[in-house]
């Protein structure tokens, strides 16, 4: 999918995420406010870390295989959800598993509600600290956006739908992504929430 701007099509920014990246979540209780501040559309891309860490050879997070990058970062979300008035738990299982909830957002990434439902999911994680990998989670979620719940995940597990994030995650890869969050702007990209104002501006049209 392209993310170039269109002289008919406002601009745009791809914003790259996973429902288990603490930036990510600091990034998505903020993009939409701060994206239609500058008149931008945000284009929600849920993808798996996952697979991208196994091609490294990492078995997990890298917060959780180094011990010092991983002891620094729980305090660092303490700041920087404190900073921007975001609520913070530590979850108490990090990486926390969210393939159905992703799945779902990736069948729906184009839907109106897909910014609400991803920040109820990261509020869950990491507000929280519920388990989030479950169909009654899913359904609680939907049917609070006033949806018809079932249908959704059905929707979403149906064969034209069902390949949509393992789908997301190979174009991850092949486009370079090797972290979350990750934002394209204009042909160009920026990676981890501390270049999200950066490629807002850039997505914007400016330096």
């Amino acid at each position: 999918m392209s993310d170039e701007i269109t002289s008919n099509q406002p601009p745009s920014i791809d914003f790259w995420f996973e429902f288990g990246s603490n930036y990510s979540y600091l990034s998505a209780m903020r993009i939409e406010e701060a994206a239609a501040q500058r008149g931008v559309v945000v284009r929600w891309r849920p993808f798996l870390l996952g697979p991208i860490f196994q091609s490294f050879g990492w078995s997990s997070s890298p917060f959780v295989l180094q011990k010092a990058k991983g002891a620094y970062v729980w305090k660092d979300m303490e700041r920087q959800c404190a900073k921007h008035g975001i609520p913070w738990h530590r979850p108490s299982v990090f990486p926390r598993s969210a393939t159905l909830p992703m799945k779902v957002a990736a069948a729906h990434a184009e839907a109106d509600w897909i910014g609400r439902y991803c920040r109820i999911f990261m509020t869950k994680n990491f507000a929280l600290d519920e388990d989030i990998n479950t169909v009654e989670q899913v359904r609680e979620v939907l049917a609070g956006l006033g949806l018809d719940a079932p249908a959704v995940i059905d929707e979403a597990l149906s064969d034209a739908r069902k390949n949509r994030l393992r789908e997301a995650t190979a174009e991850a890869q092949d486009r370079g992504i090797f972290g979350a969050p990750t934002f394209f702007a204009r042909g160009e990209m920026f990676w981890g929430n501390d270049r999200l104002d950066d490629a807002l501006a850039h997505a914007a049209g400016g330096a």
